[in-house]
This record gives C-alpha cells, sequence and structure tokens, in this order.
C-alpha cells in the first residue's frame, strides 16, 4: 500500500510525530502553524508544504492529519478535517466543552474517517505489558487501580512551556490534564469512568516557586466508578515529587510499574494463598515493546510517541478504528471536565456521559461550560478554587523576560 500522506498542526509538539511519521509508512506533506518563523525553519528541515491558513492546509493533497495544536483546541480542527475527508489523530484534549465533544462523536461518524485520540502514555513499554498480562488473566478482573501523572517545575520551566497570559496552560483547572493518569487504566482493563468525584489542590502560600502566571491550581485526586464497578483513583498534576504510576488490583493479584529504581519494571504479586501453577510470590522484570522496540526505543515519551502514529497508520491501512477512538478520548477528556465540576462543588458526583448514545449527546449538546479566557463571562468557571487568581507583577515581569528570550511576540 502506498504511503499515507499526512499534514500536521503544530510545529512545537507536532515535530515529534513529524519526525516519526516515516517509520510507519506515513509521508509527512504539510506542516501548518500561525508562529510563522518557526514554521518555516520546520518547513525547511523537513522540504514540505507550509501554511499559516488552515483552509488551506486542508487543501493539500492528503489523507489524514495530525492535529498538535493549543490543548483546547482541538475539536473544531478535527471536525473541519473530517468534513473535508481526512483521518484525525488528535493529541489531549479531544474537546473544550462537553458541547464540543457530542459535536464530534457526530462527525467522526458522520465522515466514515478514521479518529485516533493520540494518549500516549498508555503504549509505555510496562502498561502495554500489563494489558497483555490482564487479557491473559494474570490478576483477575480489576477491582481497584490507581493512575499518577505528577510533574513539577521550576517558574522558568513553566513560562517556558506556556508563553503568553492568556496561554492555555495558564488556565488549566488540574482535572483537565488526566489523560496520562487515566487512558493506561482504560487500556490495560477496558473498562471505561461512569463516574467522578474530585478534589483540587490549590498552589501552596509557602511555595518558593511563584514566579510564573499560572491560574489553575497545581494537583487533583479524582475517584472514578469504572463499568464494571470498580475504582480508579487518579492523582496529579504539578506537587512536589515527580512520579508517572500505575497499579492495578486485581481479583487474584496485584501489578504495577515501579516507584523507585528502574521505574520501567513491572511488579507482579500474588498471595501465598491464591496461587496457581507457575505463579510466584513476586516477581520484578523489565519488559520490552511488543513490536518495533527499537524504533519505540527511539521515540518520545517512553515509546509512546512511536506506538500513536503507529496504531493511527494501522487503523487507516485497516479501515478499523483504532482502540483510542473517538468515544475512549471523549471519556478521559471528560473525566477532567466533569471531575473540574465535582471540584467545584467540594467533591460532589458528576456523571461521565457516554457519547456512543445519541440521547445522550442531546442533552450535553448545548453545554459550553469553560475556563478558558476567550469564554470568560458570568456562570463560567474560574480554574482554580480560589476562584480569580491575579499573577503578582514581579511574576509577569518574569514571565514576560523568559516570553521575550523565546521570540514569543504576544502578551
Amino acid at each position: 500500500m502506498a504511503n499515507i500522506r499526512v499534514g500536521v498542526i503544530g510545529v512545537g509538539r507536532g515535530m515529534g510525530f513529524a519526525a516519526g511519521a516515516g517509520y510507519v509508512g506515513m509521508e509527512l506533506v504539510a506542516l501548518c502553524d500561525t508562529w510563522e518563523e518557526k514554521l518555516l525553519e520546520a518547513g525547511k528541515r523537513y522540504d514540505v508544504a507550509t501554511y499559516t491558513d488552515y483552509d488551506k492546509f486542508l487543501e493539500h493533497d492528503m489523507d489524514a492529519v495530525i492535529l498538535a495544536n493549543y490543548f483546547h483546541q482541538h475539536a473544531p480542527f478535527a471536525i473541519e478535517a473530517l468534513e473535508a475527508g481526512k483521518h484525525v489523530m488528535s493529541e489531549t484534549s479531544a474537546c473544550k466543552t462537553p458541547g464540543e465533544g457530542a459535536a464530534l462523536a457526530r462527525a467522526v461518524e458522520k465522515s466514515g474517517k478514521i479518529y485516533m485520540f493520540a494518549e500516549n502514555y498508555a503504549f509505555f513499554t510496562y502498561n502495554q505489558e500489563m494489558r497483555r498480562l490482564y487479557r491473559a488473566g494474570e490478576i483477575g478482573e480489576i477491582q481497584y487501580a490507581e493512575g499518577e501523572y505528577n510533574h513539577p517545575g521550576t517558574s522558568e520551566f513553566k513560562n517556558r512551556l506556556s508563553p503568553g497570559l492568556n496561554h492555555w496552560r495558564n488556565h488549566l483547572p488540574p482535572t483537565y490534564y488526566c489523560t496520562h493518569a487515566m487512558s493506561p487504566i482504560m487500556y490495560v482493563t477496558d473498562t471505561r469512568p461512569v463516574s467522578i468525584n474530585a478534589l483540587s489542590i490549590p498552589q501552596s502560600e509557602q511555595d518558593t516557586e511563584r514566579l510564573h502566571v499560572k491560574t489553575g491550581d497545581f494537583g487533583f485526586v479524582a475517584i472514578c466508578r469504572m463499568d464494571n464497578g470498580s475504582v480508579a483513583r487518579l492523582m496529579g498534576l504539578t506537587l512536589r515529587g515527580e512520579g508517572i504510576w500505575y497499579r492495578f488490583h486485581g481479583s487474584r493479584g496485584l501489578m504495577e510499574n515501579l516507584r523507585t529504581g528502574d521505574r520501567s519494571s513491572l511488579r507482579i504479586v500474588h498471595e501465598e494463598w491464591d496461587r496457581r501453577e507457575g505463579d510466584v510470590g513476586e516477581k520484578i522484570y523489565a519488559p520490552d515493546f511488543p513490536v518495533h522496540a527499537d524504533l519505540a526505543r527511539r521515540a518520545g515519551h517512553g515509546g509512546g510517541d512511536f506506538f500513536t502514529n503507529y496504531f493511527f497508520a494501522e487503523a487507516i491501512r485497516k479501515n478499523e478504528q483504532p482502540y483510542l477512538d473517538v468515544y475512549r478520548g471523549l471519556e478521559m477528556t471528560l473525566v477532567g471536565i466533569q471531575g473540574w465540576r465535582s471540584c467545584l462543588e467540594n467533591g460532589a458526583p458528576f456523571e461521565i456521559p457516554d457519547f456512543r448514545r445519541e440521547e445522550v449527546r442531546k442533552r450535553y449538546e448545548n453545554d459550553d461550560w469553560s475556563p478558558f479566557p476567550e469564554d470568560r463571562r458570568p456562570g463560567q468557571p474560574w480554574p482554580s478554587i480560589k476562584g480569580k487568581v491575579e499573577p503578582s507583577p514581579e511574576a509577569v515581569a518574569y514571565a514576560r523576560q523568559i516570553w521575550e528570550e523565546m521570540g514569543h511576540q504576544g502578551l
């Protein structure tokens, strides 16, 4: 089969997808971004067409589009690409609001095109191995799972990640960045969340790293009821203590990646009174990728960046929706949105709607609840449980100094 011609929107994060396209039989043919200087540099590096206009970009002769633009802007771009007859792979999150999510599910169904949610943490070595083990019955039926994605950083780091006072990262409720914690749980156990209770953790007044303009809270803890009755705990986001960790308690065993030492190693535990032939009390080993290990090891995000491209290309070739399809992508995204509603109600339960069902979509199709600055009006939420948070003048001055060094031209 001929190469899949693909275009990438976003020459920041999108360069990871662009660099790996050729490894899976995709041919990069076009790039799109509004940051023209960086766009032209990337276009010259890859010798491909460049566009600052998304509509013109979609007119380029290509089969698929990879969306690596701003976190909260994916759904409208995805819908337009689907309507233009392109397959779509979208970075997280899938939508900004439940209303956008309902529209996206309908657009995928109407188009008949492939849609993949590019959640790369599901494809770490140990998560792929735990999926294999779970499907083989290693720990029985899932009863309780934990997913943690905690990634702290300095004020300089935060400012470089979020150039501009209105950059999405500066107005993001912590629950919204939940997919790295949730996706391995869904991928390993093949369960889906049906409700959520969540609590938010604001930045401490004693925190010494305060020269940033982030207005959202720093952490969250959430409890999700899954559709088989099990419970999943999610935790993140920028609290002290770096950690990416997943644990699964089943009806006949435990498995997790290690918290210390080689964190990509896997630990399996069976109680003495519950062992079957071949079981051991504790086993620790470093798994490898199931396929294309050499290519995956060279990719970013623990190999996950290779496998998002790989499974997207495979889905297009087979004309079959991938495991991380639009519905699972929306569920992970809605965990964040509904989780923030729960935080603002001090942990009250909220449903995670199933957008496979049109009657459910109808209930949410006009829901435009959003914490982002462009949607600010009475009735819309702030990204902190403290309400409106104003960065200090010193923080704003320092942030602008960093942005000027980066060549960012915005506010």
